[in-house]
């Protein structure tokens, strides 16, 4: 019996090790240094503990009292650990009804034209639009002159990358044109190819869904997930407007869809690791034009079948996509604002699909993501403009929720010149793809023990305000430093 535990105490050691050993590849791979050094002592000593247990199972000191005392030991405290640490824990019931489940008020839809986004890309100075817009919210419009007089993000006065940012400045235009290009009305509401115009092809909604998934991921999509709308996530009144379609402008919106096909697509763990440097906002406008690229299609793709389909991405949107995704069961709405995903964490960009074709819609999803920022807290003390709280969720607009400061966020954006993105760099969730993060957060989705665990290792690790990592080659700068 005592050698039978010696066995299976060191198979446990031996797999532990090899995760360690994983984590440490991992780290270097990363160009994360400080992991590293903590990931080699953490393999060295894994490694040390097995060949100890290896030599006393070969001498038999394990079969000495005290060796039998050391093996049951550490045997109970193994299965112990393994065993609290993996259970899983009761689900959060808030996270399994989606966004209905943190409504605890009167939700009021938003107007697009609130928006920080909207007020400095389609306000015109001397516009009727201008005039309208500031005549109901005269408290916005001193900030709002400052912030246009500075210059927005990847305008003037520059990046924080300036005087070397010109090639990765060029590669953003030339992703974010896409976007553009793909915002006219005749692309983002299409009308059926001609070979396919005056029929309907009768699918069913479980039939639909498939094919609709499939396809999305076939250009390109890293999820995919299907809810019917909630009304109370569709803009009230249109505000973005680029292609002088001013007569939009402020037009009443409603949900004349009953479905969103709702996309996330990756964003590169490499580039993102350089926030705020130009890199993280050239991947970012990439995943953008990834989205604007397969939301595109799929809308041509439902209006080939026979039916209506709007295209939502960065250049037209008519609802808030993180509700729709996390409706959609793609993940949950973290301490930063966006949503984040099990696999890549807040390492994705949205585009959606709304449509009247019959689909079958995912069911919403708790993977802990709740719980694990109360505990957390990390993108709210690496903020450079301490835009993201630090308590609690409260309740804002009727919804229960952290409430981003996007007013003080995109002024950062204009003083670095590009998208920030250093929430999205340090949020535990957001690491590389690889095997030991993935098992981390396998653990972390379903045990709210873990989640303590690995909050506070990932500061052990990585450092409570991780510095920006170097880019790919191909995409490296010489900094200067921010005044």
């Amino acid at each position: 019996m005592i050698i039978l535990l010696g066995y299976i105490v060191i198979l446990g050691l031996a797999a532990q090790a090899v995760i360690g050993l994983a984590f440490f590849v991992s780290s270097v791979w990363e160009r994360e240094k400080r992991a590293t050094i903590f990931g080699g002592i953490q393999f060295l000593s894994m490694l040390g503990l097995l060949i100890l247990f290896i030599y006393w199972q070969a001498g038999g000191f394990l079969a000495t009292p005290i060796g039998t005392f050391i093996l049951i030991f550490s045997f109970i405290a193994a299965v112990g650990g393994m065993v609290a640490c993996v259970r899983r824990t009761p689900p959060n019931q808030r996270a399994l009804q989606g966004t209905r489940g943190l409504i605890v008020g009167k939700v009021e839809r938003f107007d697009e034209s609130r928006h920080v986004f909207a007020r400095n890309r389609a306000l015109i100075p001397g516009s009727e639009p201008y005039k309208t817009f500031y005549r109901k919210h005269p408290e916005l419009e001193g900030g709002d002159a400052a912030r246009r007089e500075k210059g927005g993000p990847l305008g003037h006065p520059g990046t924080i990358d300036r005087p070397h940012d010109g090639p990765n400045v060029a590669a953003t235009f030339a992703s974010l044109s896409l976007c553009m290009w793909l915002s006219t009305l005749d692309k983002v509401k299409p009308q059926p190819h001609p070979a396919c115009k005056g029929r309907r092809i009768e699918l069913s909604p479980e039939e639909a869904s498939i094919r609709i998934k499939g396809f999305a991921k076939s250009i390109g999509a890293a999820l995919v997930g299907i809810t019917e709308i909630n009304p109370l996530w569709v803009f009230s009144h249109k505000g973005e407007i680029f292609h002088e379609n001013w007569e939009d402008w402020g037009k009443p919106l409603k949900a004349d869809h009953k479905y969103a096909i709702v996309c996330a697509e990756e964003m590169d763990f490499e580039m993102i690791g350089s926030a705020p440097h130009t890199p993280t906002v050239m991947e970012s406008m990439g995943a953008y034009a990834r989205g604007a690229f397969i939301a595109a299609q799929l809308a041509n793709f439902v209006a080939n079948l026979g039916y209506s389909a709007t295209a939502n991405q960065l250049r037209y949107y008519e609802e808030l996509l993180v509700p729709l995704a996390v409706d959609a069961g793609l993940g949950e709405a973290g301490r930063l604002g966006y949503l984040l995903t099990r696999k890549y964490g807040a390492r994705v960009r949205l585009s959606a699909v709304t449509t009247n074709l019959p689909l079958a819609p995912d069911k919403p999803v708790d993977i802990g993501v709740a719980d694990f920022c109360k505990i957390c807290k990390k993108c709210a003390v690496c903020c450079p403009s301490k835009s993201i709280p630090r308590d609690d969720q409260k309740e804002a607009n009727g919804t229960l929720r952290w409430k981003l400061n996007s007013e003080t966020c995109f002024d950062y954006w204009g003083k670095v010149g590009t998208d920030c993105n250093v929430c999205m760099k340090v949020c535990p969730w957001s690491h590389a793809s690889t095997m030991p993060h993935q098992l981390i957060k396998w653990l972390v989705s379903r045990n709210r023990i873990s989640r303590r665990l690995f909050a506070v290792m990932d500061d052990i690790f990585y450092g409570k305000r991780p510095k920006a990592r170097p880019a790919p080659q191909w995409a490296q700068f010489k900094a200067s430093k921010l005044q």
